[in-house]
């Protein structure tokens, strides 16, 4: 099979996309036995973030196995998550909860 995303941590409610992905496409990103089979609902350019599940409006986007920003609305599974739908937790105290270091 042909790898189109990656999912880092069997928590996350997100992958991202290895490659560009349209819109209608199927992808299958998995990890120790845990598998996905989902549409991308969207075109999603390459690196980015898309939805492994529905993501309700104001729910922690997990990637790496933890909180990287909260979502501004109801994301759909096989949607982009970006800045549009997705506020960040780059800088403020999440970085201190964590111990990650500027």
């Amino acid at each position: 099979m042909n790898k189109r995303s990656i999912l880092l941590n069997e928590k996350d409610n997100v992958a991202t996309a290895l490659t560009e992905l349209e819109a209608g496409e199927r992808v299958h990103p998995e990890l120790d036995g845990l598998s996905y089979d989902l549409e991308v609902i969207e075109d999603i350019a390459f690196a980015h973030k898309f939805a492994l599940r529905d993501i309700a409006e104001g729910e922690e986007v997990l990637k790496y196995g933890m909180p990287i920003g909260k979502a501004l609305k109801d994301i759909k599974a096989g949607e982009w998550v970006h800045v549009h739908n997705c506020r960040s937790h780059r800088f403020g105290f999440h970085r201190q909860q964590y111990g990650l270091k500027a």
